[in-house]
């Protein structure tokens, strides 16, 4: 069990810090976020691994231990930093978009229901049902805050509203 724990980790740990950093918008919170999301799925590891989709298991936990973060700093008092560290790793696909930290900083002024649903969609390539139930929300309220989502981005970001050059070469849109 052990063992499969540990191949667990060293296929999707990549995977997993990539969706946290876009859901904190901070390379030190998302590393936070993957170790504790490692260490609550560990000591679960026997059920969750027996389950049919661990992916999702452990998904949700990353999810919920990022909504409870982000209540916890909109308490009156307490404040995070966005701007501290959001350095892009060494090798990160993701470091390859033009206005990436412009488009994190746009996320993390979604409220969180809708930032996980852009988070879920665009970068974990899940789809409105797999959404919903990661969420326990209809499928209908996954594409409206979808919807809504990329229209609050699209108006913080006017770059995304332009068509990409490989949208405009392949005709598609």
């Amino acid at each position: 069990m052990e063992t499969d724990f540990q191949a667990f980790v060293a296929a999707r740990s990549s995977t997993l810090f990539r969706g946290a950093f876009v859901l904190t918008g901070n390379r030190e919170a998302a590393e936070d976020l993957v170790q504790e999301t490692l260490e609550r799925v560990c000591r679960k590891w026997r059920t969750i691994a027996g389950k049919d989709a661990p992916d999702l298991y452990v998904r949700r936990i990353m999810v919920n231990l990022a909504n409870d973060r982000w209540r916890r700093f909109r308490r009156p008092g307490l404040t995070s930093d966005p701007e501290s560290g959001d350095k892009a790793a060494p090798g990160d696909e993701f470091g390859q978009v033009d206005n990436r930290d412009q488009l994190v900083r746009a996320l993390q002024q979604l409220p969180m229901r809708m930032r996980t649903v852009v988070v879920l969609r665009y970068f974990h390539d899940l789809s409105d049902t797999e959404i919903a139930a990661d969420m326990g929300i209809s499928p209908s309220t996954v594409r409206s805050q979808l919807a809504r989502g990329i229209e609050k981005l699209r108006g913080q970001i006017p770059v995304l509203s332009a068509p990409s050059p490989r949208q405009h070469t392949e005709g598609i849109r």
